[in-house]
């Protein structure tokens, strides 16, 4: 079972960096909810701590395209 609290904390974590190094893109942006879903895979697959499932976040928001999203 997921632990809410840090998958939360991940994605909120991966979120803010992201948007810091993009500040094009808005708070409720598509990538936010795709982000989400993408953690709780990833988590579901093998369990992390909040900052590996985090910088995971990251990486998966940098490699969607933008023109996509």
């Amino acid at each position: 079972m997921v632990d809410e609290a840090v998958l939360k904390n991940a994605t909120e974590t991966a979120w803010t960096v992201y948007r810091s190094r993009h500040p094009d893109v808005e708070a409720h942006d598509t990538r936010r909810c795709l982000l989400e879903r993408h953690l709780h895979r990833r988590w579901e697959e093998r369990e992390s701590d909040t900052e590996e499932l985090a910088s995971f976040g990251i990486a998966y928001l940098h490699r969607l395209p933008r023109d996509e999203c």
